[in-house]
């Protein structure tokens, strides 16, 4: 054996897993690995994968072991050092400055409203038609929409939000560093500078609601390259997020007769479809730490330097933790779940996906599309490990 410099000799390695049979269904994977080796090499991915819940929730809870500040990073290099690759004090500094327009309450009021804008005018475009691609012609135009609004860039279309979003998150996964991925994650770097150059000088002069003008007047203000980084990372996770959880929540229930009509007969229910759908595919399934000493976990013993995948998809799925993890179910006892990651990088746009999604979309979606249902001719899939959801959702309804 060809030991490197993140393992020792009795390092378990799980040479089997493949780029491309995670990307195709990651769980059958995750659970060998749980059963057989929870932490352990994969070759792969150039990094250990943590799969258990326990151990992810260890890794979680300890930023002085686990940094998130990982050297040569792919998200450093796609997106630029944001707040999410960095440890406190810097990390708070940087999310305290933008989490403002993230507040529960602001999202509330601020947010909401515009949400159901964007929807109403969607689904309005697509109504007659009886059936749609959903993600295409509403979740991801959807995000988009929210997304520019929230961050501060009027100036850029949906098409630019998702096509900067995609490829931006393509180089954080790009893990066979494929030249093409690179070149296209780049484009979009710099493309979103432009835009952001554009919109800075306006709201230095007239701040408003959105996230750089935050960042640009917070008590501790943000420097130019701090709101760029925080804006592509935003621009990833803030869109992929609620687009991702509505095609999982949508396909899970329409999948699920029974637990549809529950739903409606009580729409309360939409927001622990919301929960269940995060937990049951986690939008974001995998995310970086790096081992600042020497450390057991999970039964392997990690060097320092060790590069971690923390494996958010499996933990949501460990049998440890959640009875019939592979099961959409609504009425499941509620249990911690780590979707939205941990500790002091718990995701900051957790309640305005939650509120674009749940409070708005969902029961509109099956308000304004009577008889919603998979469409019979067409095949729904899924897709991805590092980021999964729904790629492609056909569905029909009476017009």
């Amino acid at each position: 054996m060809t030991v490197t410099p993140q393992q020792t000799s009795d390092t378990p390695i799980a040479d089997w897993v493949t780029l491309s049979a995670l990307h195709a269904d990651p769980f059958p994977i995750y659970r060998r690995l749980r059963d057989e080796m929870p932490v352990s090499w994969v070759p792969a991915v150039g990094r250990y994968l943590v799969t258990r819940f326990a151990d992810v929730h260890t890794v979680d809870t300890d930023a002085e072991t686990f940094s998130a500040d990982e050297s040569d990073s792919l998200m450093k290099r796609a997106m630029g050092h944001s707040m999410l690759r960095k440890d406190d004090p810097a990390h708070q500094r940087e999310r305290k400055a933008a989490g403002t327009p993230l507040r529960p309450n602001q999202v509330k009021k601020q947010w909401t409203p515009i949400f159901q804008r964007n929807a109403e005018a969607l689904l309005g475009g697509i109504r007659g038609d009886g059936a749609a691609e959903l993600i295409d012609s509403f979740a991801a135009p959807f995000a988009a929409r929210n997304l520019a609004e929230i961050i501060g860039l009027p100036n850029a279309s949906a098409q630019d939000m998702r096509r900067w979003s995609q490829t931006m998150i393509d180089g954080t996964g790009n893990y066979a560093d494929d030249a093409h991925v690179w070149e296209r994650a780049e484009r979009s770097y710099y493309e979103v500078n432009e835009a952001l150059d554009e919109m800075i000088p306006r709201l230095r002069a007239e701040p408003d609601a959105s996230m750089v003008s935050a960042m640009l007047h917070a008590d501790d203000p943000l420097g130019i390259e701090e709101i760029r980084a925080n804006v592509k990372m935003t621009i990833g996770g803030g869109l992929n997020e609620p687009r991702d959880v509505l095609g999982v929540a949508v396909h899970a229930l329409l999948s699920e007769g029974q637990q549809l009509a529950q739903v409606l007969a009580e729409p309360a229910l939409f927001a622990t479809v919301f929960d269940e759908a995060v937990r049951y595919v986690a939008p974001i399934g995998m995310y970086p730490r790096q081992t600042t000493r020497e450390v057991e976990l999970g039964g392997t013993v990690l060097p320092a330097g060790a590069k971690l995948g923390v494996v958010a998809g499996s933990a949501n799925r460990d049998e440890r933790q959640f009875e019939e993890p592979d099961t959409f179910d609504v009425h499941r006892e509620k249990k911690p779940h780590v979707a939205f990651g941990g500790g002091a990088h718990y995701c900051l746009g957790a309640w305005a996906a939650k509120a674009s999604v749940a409070t708005v979309a969902l029961p509109m979606l099956f308000d304004r599309l009577p008889g919603l249902r998979l469409d019979p001719d067409r095949r729904a899939r899924a897709a991805g490990w590092v980021f999964r959801g729904m790629a492609e959702l056909p569905v029909a309804w009476i017009r």
